[in-house]
């Protein structure tokens, strides 16, 4: 989408991360009966939140400056999460939303990353902040804990996808399947995560 390597599907990871995040953001928003303009703003903060730091990192052009259609999804989601009732969106909806998001932009920030030349290891830490970043950002505005100080597994999903991405592109795997592969994986793990409560052990030493 906005760079001349990324491939079509690609870009679908990259427009479905964006409009998940950005409903979760404006979401938020809504169940605090914010404004239309604090919702559009946490639809668009969470939507490129993750994508814009790993921009940043990698030396490439900032996604949604240079692609009209990012800010407009955000502002749409946004227009319809004002359209619609809280109701519609409770129990483990979001969190289920959220971790599609995550799983999709943990594959397209590694993808991208390894296409922008860097390496394995750093391009799979790019791919866990571009699915992390942007709600982690969304919670530290709306004062919301903060995902990170949970153990549930959150950025283990992130990581899970992005290692299957890394994986596949050294063992030679096709680009396309892998990445099916790897949203797959890191979604299904989020997944039973939400379901079973399944959490890494904390620290418990004095």
């Amino acid at each position: 989408m906005n760079s001349e390597v990324l491939t079509p599907v690609l870009d679908w990871l990259d427009l479905a991360g964006v409009a998940i995040f950005a409903l979760t953001g404006a979401l938020v928003a809504a169940r605090e009966k914010q404004t239309m303009v604090t919702l559009s703003f946490f639809a668009l903060v969470t939507g490129v939140g993750g994508g814009t730091i790993r921009d940043l990192l990698i030396g490439a052009p900032v996604f949604w400056i240079h692609d009209a259609w990012v800010a407009a999804i955000c502002l749409g989601v946004a227009l319809f999460a004002w359209f619609t009732p809280t109701r519609w969106w409770e129990g483990t909806f979001l969190s289920i939303a959220d971790g599609l998001g995550l799983a999709a932009y943990a594959v397209l920030g590694t993808a991208k990353a390894l296409e922008y030349g860097v390496p394995h290891i750093p391009a799979l830490l790019m791919g866990i902040i571009t699915g992390c970043a942007g709600g982690i950002i969304r919670d530290v505005i709306a004062g919301r804990p903060s995902i990170l100080m949970k153990p549930e597994l959150y950025v283990t999903a992130a990581a899970l996808s992005a290692s299957v991405t890394v994986l596949g592109e050294t063992i030679g795997i096709p680009r396309e399947l892998t990445w099916v592969l790897a949203t797959g994986a890191g979604f299904g793990l989020r997944l039973a995560a939400i379901r079973w409560k399944l959490a890494l052990p904390a620290y418990g030493r004095d």
